[in-house]
């Protein structure tokens, strides 16, 4: 009995024994745990502090400070604005504008008569004499077609610019229109002719068209023939009077 309680007391003690030195086998097998967990520690610290580098400082002091990071609001870019098309501007005529055209002319003596009585200036006196004097008797073709052909003239650099100066001219011992120098007086006495003269020069220097002797600048009755009318291109026969050009 005795010896039985002594091989236990021994068997125990070498129990306690190995127990003790597997314990110290084991605590030597960990690497030191303190140390351990410092590097550990350590290591973890030094990637938080790598990552917090790359954060904006305002967004560190606000989760320092508790306070949420204002969102940040997108704002979509407006739509682009209808753009609607202008009114048209219309420009105002101007003050020197070159009178246009009349849109209408007519040969009607119902026309004429409807006119305004017409006045003018020193060259409208000169073109409504030569109307009358030489085509008062003509119908109303044939007196605007005699102040056609003035205002040809005037256009063409063989005669002078005025009007005053073609129906004025003369040369070689003659005049260039009758009644300037037949030594008959210019005094007016029909005044209704004086009139339809006067109207007829007024619609011509105003832009009526010339269009009954195609560019004429040469006339004479039909009772004479002088030795020019063989050298130029008659243009046409309006009343009793023929008209020619170069």
């Amino acid at each position: 009995m005795r010896l039985r309680l002594c091989w236990t007391a021994a068997l125990l003690g070498a129990l306690v024994l190995n127990g003790a030195a597997f314990a110290d086998v084991t605590v030597s097998q960990s690497n030191d745990p303190s140390v351990s967990i410092d590097g550990r520690m350590s290591s973890l610290l030094g990637l938080e502090k790598s990552a917090l580098d790359r954060v904006a400082p305002t967004r560190l002091a606000a989760l320092a400070d508790g306070v949420a990071m204002p969102q940040v609001k997108v704002v979509a870019k407006p739509a682009a604005a209808e753009v609607k098309p202008e009114k048209a501007v219309v420009a105002k005529p101007s003050k020197t504008a070159v009178k246009s055209s009349p849109a209408l002319i007519s040969y009607d003596p119902a026309y004429l008569a409807a006119l305004p009585v017409a006045s003018g200036d020193a060259e409208w006196q000169c073109l409504a004499t030569a109307v009358y004097h030489e085509a008062r008797g003509e119908s109303l073709k044939g007196q605007f077609a005699v102040a056609e052909v003035v205002l040809n003239r005037t256009d063409n650099p063989a005669y002078p610019r005025s009007i005053c100066g073609v129906v004025r001219q003369s040369g070689n011992g003659g005049c260039q229109f009758s009644f300037t120098c037949d030594g008959k007086s210019d005094a007016v006495h029909d005044r209704g002719a004086w009139e339809t003269a006067g109207k007829i020069a007024r619609l011509m220097m105003d832009g009526a068209p010339r269009g009954l002797t195609n560019g004429a600048l040469y006339f004479h009755t039909v009772g004479v023939r002088p030795d020019w009318s063989h050298r130029f291109d008659r243009t046409a026969a309006i009343g009793a009077h023929l008209f020619y050009r170069h």
